[in-house]
Formats: structure tokens, sequence, C-alpha cells
């Protein structure tokens, strides 16, 4: 059985690419993880060693990064069924669940090969991650979004640099009227400014390599 939340106000997601960086996470606060490999690309898939480890050892939840790549966000046909196949070790691995992001050429959502992974990832939890800041309208992006059947949240920095920067686009898009979809905030947040994001924009998931 996988691990609930406790109740609390925030929940803090901490981004990490080792098993000693997810051990320190978890002593310090954190409330779930975001495994990646190469975060200085962003953040990569991480090796299935890596994420066998980590399922048993850590006692908090874990979102596994599916993304074969660095560069943009848009995905051969051979890529997304690589994405797939690793989806289906996750789901396999007994992890809480995985984080992916696609675009079309055009800088919108790429909604067929997303549902593709969608269906392929439940009943996991599915995170959309911050390839929607890369999109050309976030609005209707995560309008877009939030119409798949299957997606828990959208990792964002409101379309900008930093959340702090993006904070009206994140309370914009945490007010959407009709909005099914968590939204975790993330861009160079702290254990000093994260309770001001959250504050200000509603959210009260927070992500970074930082968190805590």
């Amino acid at each position: 059985m996988l691990p609930a939340y406790p109740v609390r106000s925030f929940i803090y997601e901490a981004c990490v690419e080792s098993l000693a960086d997810a051990l320190d996470a978890e002593q310090r606060g954190a409330h779930r993880i975001e495994l990646c490999s190469a975060l200085d690309q962003d953040g990569l898939t991480p090796s299935r060693d890596l994420i066998g480890e980590c399922r048993r050892r850590l006692s908090i939840p874990i979102m596994v990064m599916i993304r074969p790549r660095g560069g943009d966000f848009v995905y051969s046909d051979d890529e997304v069924a690589q994405m797939a196949d690793e989806i289906a070790f996750c789901k396999r691995s007994g992890v809480a669940g995985v984080v992916f992001g696609l675009l079309t050429p055009d800088g919108a959502i790429d909604g067929k090969n997303t549902e593709r992974l969608v269906r392929a990832a439940l009943p996991l939890d599915i995170t959309f991650h911050k390839a929607i800041d890369y999109s050309v309208d976030v609005m209707a992006s995560f309008a877009h979004l939030n119409s798949i059947d299957g997606i828990t949240r959208v990792l964002t920095s409101g379309g900008c640099a930093t959340a702090w920067e993006g904070r009206d686009t994140l309370r914009a898009m945490h007010e959407m009227p009709g909005r099914r979809i968590e939204l975790i905030a993330a861009g160079r947040l702290l254990p000093e400014n994260r309770e001001r994001v959250a504050d200000y924009t509603g959210i009260r998931e927070l992500h970074g390599k930082r968190i805590v």
C-alpha cells in the first residue's frame, strides 16, 4: 500500500536525482519527491535501479520523471513508445506516480500523446510538468489539460522563470472556473519564500530542488 499524506496546510515536493538527496529531503520534511536524473538538463528519466532503491528506502510518495532526453518537449512516435515503456515499469515498481509533458511543434499541448500516456499510467498519480510553461498560451494549455481525465496535477511557474514572477498567472490558474486538477507551484522556491507564493496564489503544493 502506498503511504498516505498526513493532513497539512502545504505539500512540499522535493526534486532529487540521487538516493542520498531523496533520503535527505525526506528527513528535512519533504512530503513527496520527484525523482529524476540529470537535473542539469532540468530532469530526465532516472535509472530503474535508482527507482527501485528509492522505493525500498523511502516512506514518502515518489513521482518519477518520464523524459527520454533534454531539449524540447516535442517527441517522436518512438520516444513516446519509450516513455510508455518506462511508465509500465513504474507501475510495476509501486511508485506513487509519474511526471511527463508533451507539446506540439506549434507550442500547444500534444493532446493525443498526452492522453495515450495518461491511459498507460492510470491508476497512478499523473503530473504534467513544466512543459506547460513553454507553451504559447499557458492558460489555454491549462484549460486543455483540465479537460483530460486522469491528470492529477500540473507543475508550473505560470510561464515565467520563477513562481513569484508568474504569481498572477498562477493565481488565475488556481481560480479558473471548473478547475478539477491540482497545481504545484515551482520556480526557485525556497523555505524563505515558499509560503509567500502559496499565500498569494492559493496553491498549497510547492516544488523545488531546495524546497525543504
